[in-house]
């Protein structure tokens, strides 16, 4: 038996649009020659000309500023809402990324196509379950839940933001009553687009179609991944995900390495 590793994270980088401007990372990039100085803070009097190498300088080393939405990255309860769990009768407050269950992130995967669904579209329970049942697979405790949505073929690309379709209250209650604790996509945010959204609140002035696929959490706790990507490589089932966050003390999100994993 053999082990097969598929990429499922965005690169973190400079120059492809991932975010909206204000929230943009940026890389500061040294190259050895850049770090002498370092060093010589350690080694006072180095001479770098007879360390093993030759003179080269120290090290290359990086400077980044992010956030913890930055890249892939997995959202915690508290970013959704200050509590969780009210619809499991035990409401308490939302747990932030430090204090996540390991056992949520490296579980059985299930991919749901939505690459057909408009920008702006919010998948029901209807359509999730449609998709189950196309794919022959019935949710289990902890399955990892990942939709792949137009969005994923744009990154980089300067609507990337505004691209995919979202899940709403009703999807994502759908699966979180079924005991998935984890979902993902490889659109910007779980729920829709805030354009579409916008649009639809000036609209009808209802202000709980805002955030309410994230806003399910307050109901039962939940994390999801955002920003995925590559999921048109993985099939619908037959996959293991690994997607353990960054331990970052009471976060909002953690970064991640998102990992589908194949047992051939």
């Amino acid at each position: 038996m053999t082990r097969r590793f598929v990429d499922l994270s965005i690169t973190l980088c400079n120059d492809v649009v991932t975010d909206p401007p204000f929230l943009k990372p940026h890389i500061d990039y040294e190259a050895h020659n850049d770090t002498r100085n370092e060093l010589e803070m350690f080694f006072p009097g180095v001479k770098f000309d007879e360390m093993r190498g030759g003179d080269v300088g120290f090290c290359g080393a990086e400077w980044v500023k992010l956030t913890t939405h930055s890249g892939t990255h997995v959202d915690a309860p508290w970013h959704y809402h200050p509590q969780q769990d009210g619809a499991l009768g035990n409401t308490r407050s939302a747990q932030t990324i430090d204090e996540m269950p390991l056992e949520w992130f490296f579980q059985r995967g299930v991919k749901l196509d939505f690459r057909h669904f408009e920008d702006g579209y919010v998948a029901t329970a209807a359509d999730i379950e449609a998709e189950l049942k196309r794919i022959g697979h019935e949710l289990q405790p902890l399955d990892i839940v990942v939709v792949n949505t137009a969005a994923g073929g744009a990154v980089g690309q300067p609507d990337y933001v505004s691209r995919g379709c979202g899940v709403g209250y009703e999807g994502t209650m759908y699966l979180l009553e079924r005991g998935v604790r984890v979902t993902g996509t490889d659109a910007w945010s779980w729920d829709a687009p805030f354009v579409h959204t916008a649009k639809k609140y000036q609209e009808t002035g209802d202000a709980k179609l805002i955030w309410e696929g994230h806003r399910a959490g307050a109901d039962i706790g939940y994390c999801h991944i955002e920003k995925l990507h590559n999921l048109e490589a993985i099939p619908s089932t037959g996959f293991q995900i690994s997607c353990f966050p960054h331990k970052i003390k009471a976060a909002s999100a953690g970064w991640t390495r998102a990992v589908a994993i194949f047992e051939d």
